[in-house]
């Protein structure tokens, strides 16, 4: 197959943070996707409906004059905190400025102090959460210093996940990022009541890249990238057509100096060439037909909206990842793949 033309994809899961990086990386979501789920975790968290409206007007004043990228709908999400107002919730969903809410444990990831310390403090949210129709987005992994990293995401769901889902059996939840063959299960097990995002790059690395020929900063994220056979559980369910798997980049964009230091911040930006990514990982599962309903069906049908009507076509057509982007300050970000020769570019 030389060329795959999809229904004009959606990402679940996008980070754009804020000002000039903003402005940098936003071009490269809004030019393949037509609507993407924004994460709420800036410096200053996003809790309240004005915060999301103003993040929001600062997206689409960064987009750029282009056909391709105008009809780009960025979708707002809320930070929850222990003290987030209740009331606040409902405003936004119903007034259409939030589209779902975020759970962060504390201090699970990247501006992630702000999080909740203890679920069960917000059994009052979810309530009114599940009585709305508000989709929860969450962060899934424990952050107990006992726990091993590698198994964080695996007890997450054993003893937090699964006690919610039970208590709040009609609450609309998506488990992002998912990393193991226990979220896989969990998330077949769930039969359509739970959904889970995936990334590009949990499909295409191990945790083994992190330490290729010495410590790799650039493949560090978080939840981190687990065993071989986890990574083979993931392409397996995003390939295999389960509508309740779908397209969530998690593109997290950090300058390199922030990722080449001590104490380097987690993230991988895969923005730059996500579709192209994700095309070559299910050209290599032999599912191409497949790629459409992960990429532009199963998450719209999951959040309770339409397909959207465009079309973008992928063509067989070899080319190189930029080393870096520039952003403003003379900073640069280091895409993933970096210097690698990918096999489908977007038209």
């Amino acid at each position: 197959m030389q060329e795959v033309t999809l229904r004009q994809p959606d990402d679940w899961h996008v980070h754009l943070r804020d000002g000039s990086v903003l402005e940098a990386v936003l071009p490269y979501t809004a030019r393949q996707f037509g609507r993407a789920i924004i994460m709420p975790n800036l410096s200053t968290p996003v809790t309240t409906p004005s915060q999301a409206a103003s993040y929001r007007r600062r997206i689409l004043q960064a987009l750029p004059e282009d056909a391709n990228t105008a009809r780009f709908m960025p979708l707002m999400t809320a930070y929850l905190t222990d003290d987030i107002q209740v009331g606040d919730l409902v405003e936004g969903f119903q007034d259409g400025v939030f589209h779902a809410a975020k759970l962060y444990p504390a201090n699970a990831t990247t501006n992630s102090s702000h999080g909740v310390t203890d679920i069960k403090k917000l059994a009052p949210v979810f309530r009114k959460m599940q009585e709305i129709g508000m989709p929860l987005l969450i962060h899934g992994e424990v952050t107990n210093p006992d726990v091993d990293i590698f198994d964080r995401e695996a007890i997450f769901i054993r003893d937090v996940l699964k006690p919610l889902i039970n208590e709040f059996s009609g609450l609309k939840v998506v488990l992002e990022h998912i990393t193991t063959q226990q979220s896989v299960d969990f998330i077949r097990s769930m039969e359509g009541r739970v959904g889970a995002t995936i990334t590009a790059h949990h499909l295409i690395i191990n945790r083994n890249a992190m330490f290729q020929g010495g410590l790799r900063p650039h493949h560090y994220c978080l939840p981190v990238a687990k065993r071989e056979e986890h990574r083979l559980a993931l392409r397996e369910a995003a390939t295999s057509g389960h509508p309740a798997f779908f397209l969530g980049t998690d593109t997290a964009p950090h300058p390199v100096g922030a990722k080449e230091m001590d104490c380097g911040c987690a993230g991988i930006f895969s923005a730059l060439s996500a579709l192209e990514l994700y095309a070559q990982v299910f050209e290599e599962e032999n599912a191409l037909d497949k790629l459409e309903g992960f990429a532009s069906l199963h998450g719209p049908a999951f959040y309770g909206l339409k397909a959207n009507e465009g079309l973008v076509t992928l063509v067989k057509q070899d080319w190189q990842v930029p080393e870096h982007l520039d952003i403003p300050d003379g900073q640069q970000i280091r895409p993933f793949q970096a210097g690698e020769t990918l096999r489908w570019k977007l038209l």
